[in-house]
Formats: structure tokens, sequence, C-alpha cells
């Protein structure tokens, strides 16, 4: 062989060599670091069912949707819900054979303690129930992230005292808490305090929306007795206060002998100027301060931002120097909801007497721009599909808050529940696919990017109730046949899901 043709035939393997190192790995699970959590998210009054059994005591939610059905999509609820009481294990079946290493759930208050105190009885049944969830979890190498407060308290702390508008509330939760660690401590290695406080106390105090459904009347009419200007701040109030207890046992009394860790999950969209003016770049950094900063400004810096304050005023609660010590600080990770993003557009200052929540902070959110929409529409009607939002949302935790530890504790996508579409039909979800490709993409992004991104869970595992939206939604990866015994089926998602774990 000539110098030339050897030269030739080297050169040609040198690129054949490059190229083929140069082609992209299929996107899939080994392209995030090892370690990294795959699960899917619930909640107990969504999934369980159950709710007269057990010893269960009523929730909130018991209440709201019995007594005020004309709230919740075609007057459901979750009596039944999917009845994940009873098929526990035959989910979790399902969990393992998609390849999922984690699975977060939340425990019903009333299911352990159904009056809401101690002095009223623990339930042991309920203890069980959650004993052996917990341990068939472990056993198929699933594991378990456990919230403790998602939006269900018990209706008799509401009756007592008005539930989250009073102070007594960070005492009985901090209580319910203790028993949670005692019992389930020496597995359960991940705990949530609170899921999205800012839902809870917008939705259940300013819009009405959820549980316990209050609001003003002079804002909408015909809801209960509320006051949308100072009740959800007094709430988000209260459940920082009680986080900042339920960490503090926990620190102090367990987490040196279980080596848990504890956090508190927020929900977040990601928010973008409707106009490149400084007028709506201002508007939306307070929009974020008014639903992220709410809560991660407390945690993080020991007070609310400073942008509150100054609207809110002495409508706003003020946290001790005690109490800021406590809560500054108060986690070891972050969960992150994320599902979609909306414009801001700046306000002016309502000169009215009546002040409330969704004006405080001097801005308009709007989902479309010069007639395109932010995203695509998925079932809800609160929810428009933008993938880049989570990177987005990522990046600024990162640059705002010394980057922490970040667990995605919730994202997904719903269509909507059309009974009559066939069966094989309504198992196509490629919307959803794309939205798990697109979203996870970007997550891989944020942590090429230096996020301390340390898993991902998927909202949901199966179709559920979805509160106020009942089951006119459906946002699982598994479809549940309301008609035929809430027989689970694998949709497309599911299948694309179990794809990518073993990629």
């Amino acid at each position: 062989m000539s110098l030339l043709s050897l030269l030739l035939v080297l050169v040609t393997a040198s690129s054949t060599s490059s190229r083929s190192e140069a082609k992209p790995r299929e996107f899939g699970r080994s392209q995030f670091h090892e370690g990294f959590f795959f699960g899917t998210a619930s909640s107990a009054y969504q999934y369980e069912g159950a709710v007269r059994e057990g010893g269960r005591g009523p929730s909130i939610w018991d209440a709201f949707t019995h007594n005020h059905p004309e709230k919740i999509a075609n007057g459901s609820n979750g009596d039944i819900a999917i009845d994940s009481y009873h098929r526990y294990k035959e989910d979790v079946r399902i969990m393992k054979d998609l390849g999922l290493n984690a699975y977060r759930f939340s425990l019903s208050w009333s299911r352990i303690l159904p009056n809401g105190k101690l002095n009223g009885g623990v339930n042991m049944e309920g203890i069980k129930y959650y004993n052996n969830l917990i341990d068939k979890l472990i056993s198929e190498g699933v594991e378990p992230f456990v919230t403790l407060f998602h939006w269900d308290s018990p209706q008799a702390l509401e009756q007592q005292y008005g539930g989250f508008l009073s102070n007594l509330i960070v005492e009985d939760f901090r209580d319910y808490a203790d028993i949670c660690y005692r019992e389930f401590g020496d597995r359960v290695k991940y705990w949530i305090t609170f899921n999205e406080p800012w839902s809870f106390s917008v939705g259940g105090y300013s819009s009405g929306i959820l549980a316990p459904g209050r609001c003003s009347s002079w804002e909408k009419p015909g809801c209960r007795n509320g006051d949308s200007g100072r009740e959800p701040y007094i709430v988000a109030h209260n459940q920082l206060l009680a986080h900042a207890a339920a960490v503090q046992m926990y620190r102090h009394r367990y987490q040196g002998e279980q080596k848990g860790k504890i956090g508190i999950t927020i929900v977040s969209n990601w928010m973008i100027p409707y106009q490149n003016s400084n007028e709506d770049k201002n508007a939306t950094k307070r929009a974020l301060d008014f639903m992220y900063g709410w809560f991660m400004d407390p945690i993080t810096k020991g007070d609310y931002p400073v942008s509150m304050r100054t609207l809110v005023g002495n409508r706003l609660p003020r946290f001790t120097k005690e109490q800021s010590k406590v809560i500054n600080g108060s986690f070891d990770f972050i969960g992150l909801n994320y599902y979609t993003a909306r414009y801001i557009q700046s306000t002016k200052q309502d000169r009215s007497s009546n002040k409330s929540y969704s004006t405080d902070s001097l801005t308009k959110q709007r989902v479309e721009r010069n007639g395109t929409y932010i995203g695509p529409k998925a079932g809800s009607p609160w929810l428009y599909i933008y993938p880049k939002g989570i990177e987005e949302l990522l990046l600024y935790t990162k640059r705002t808050y010394n980057n922490p530890t970040i667990y995605i504790t919730e994202n997904g996508v719903d269509e909507i529940n059309n009974e009559n579409v066939p069966l094989k039909e309504a198992l196509v979800d490629n919307t959803r696919v794309e939205f798990y490709r697109q979203h996870l993409l970007h997550v891989q992004r944020a942590l090429r990017k230096g996020v301390d991104v340390r898993g991902y869970f998927a909202w949901s595992l199966f179709d559920n109730f979805e509160w106020m939206d009942g089951y006119s939604v459906r946002f699982g990866i598994n479809y549940v046949d309301y008609k035929n015994g809430l027989k689970r089926y694998p949709k497309r998602s599911s299948q694309w899901f179990q794809n990518f774990l073993h990629k």
C-alpha cells in the first residue's frame, strides 16, 4: 500500500469514527446521571377512595364535594376515586413493570388522625394501610416520596377553629408529622411537608374553586363568606409556619437516626413579559414573587419578597425574628411542580377599598400575544403547553435561590375525558408523549447548565379525580375505565416511558 493510500485509509477511518462518536444516543434514562429518580405522583384524596373505610375521618374535600357539588364537574367526588386503597398492590406492580424507581404519594391526615388531633386518637388501621403500601413499594425497588399535606385537612379542625385560618393548626400539624416520622421514617427517606401551598391558599381562599371554597362575595357573587384580600395570606403564613415546625421537629428528633431528607413542594408558572418594556419586565418579576417567591423567599431568606411587603402592606402577616430564623433554610430539597406559562402585563393600582390577592401584584396574566397562544391548549382551560418554561424556571431558581437541590415533583398534561371515544382510540395520547419528551429534554438542558435536579415525577400514573374538574379530564399515562370496574390500561405515553426508562 502506498503512503498516499495509507493516509487516505487512516483519514477515512478517523472521520468515520468521529462521525459514529458524534451520533447522538437515543434519548433515554441513561442520559441522566446515576441515581436520578424517575417516578409518578399522586395524592390521597385523588387516588385512594375508601373515604368511610378503615377508620378514616372526613376531610375538607369530603365536605366540599358533598356540600357544594355544583363547584365540581358533574357533581363528582373522591368517595371511590380510583380505589387505590384496595388496589395498591396492582398499582405498584404497574410502576415496577414500567421501570419507575420512585413514587410520590400523600398521606391522608384524617386517615391517621380522624379528628385531626392527637387527643382524638391515632387510627392504627390507617397506619397499617400506609405501612403496607410503603413495604410493597420498597419490596419492588420503588422509593417512596411521602407528602404530609396535599390539601385534605381534617374537617374536624375546620369546624373547630377554621383550619389553616388559625395559628392553632401549626401545633396540630406538627403532632401529625411526628406520628408519621415515628411510624414510617425508618423506611421513608424523602419527606415533603406541603404540596403547593400557593394553590391551597389561592384556590381555597381567593378564587374559591378548591376546598374549603372561601372567597369574597363582592369579587365572586354567591361566594361563601371570605376575604380574598386577607385570608390567602393568612393561610399561606400558617402553612409556612407549620412547615417550619415540622422540619424543625424532624431535624431535632429523627433525621440523625433515620438519615432522611425533608423539603416542600412549590408550584409556579413560568412568566414572560407581554411586551419588551420595563413596565412588563418589572411586572413579570412581581408575578413570580406573588406565586413562587411568596414561598421560596421565606425558606431561603427568612421573609416575604419586598414587592409583596410593599403592595400588600399590613394585610400580609409578619414573621417574628424567631419564626424567621426557624423558617430560613427549612429544607433539604425543593419539590417543584411545573405545568404551564403566562405572558405578564403591568396594570395600574386599583384605588377601590376592595383589596384582593388577584389584583395585589398589579399584573395581568395572558395566554396569547398578537393573536398567538403561548402554546397548544391542553384539556384543562388553564393549561397551555410551554416546555421551555421548565428549563427557564429551573435556571431562575438556580440564579435567585442559590442553586438548591430540586426534584420535579409534578409535570404533566391532560386531555378532555370523552366517554364516547372508543378505548383503543383513547389510549393513543401522542400529545402527552411529545409533552414528556420535550419537558425532559429541557430538564436535561438545565442539568447541563448546572441546576441540581435529582428526580422527575410525572403527573400522573393514572387518570384520577382532578379536584374541581372531577373526572372530566384525564392526566394519567394509564387509562382508568370509570364505567367498567376502574380497570387500568396503558396509554401510548406509558409505553413511551417504559422504552425511555430502559434506554
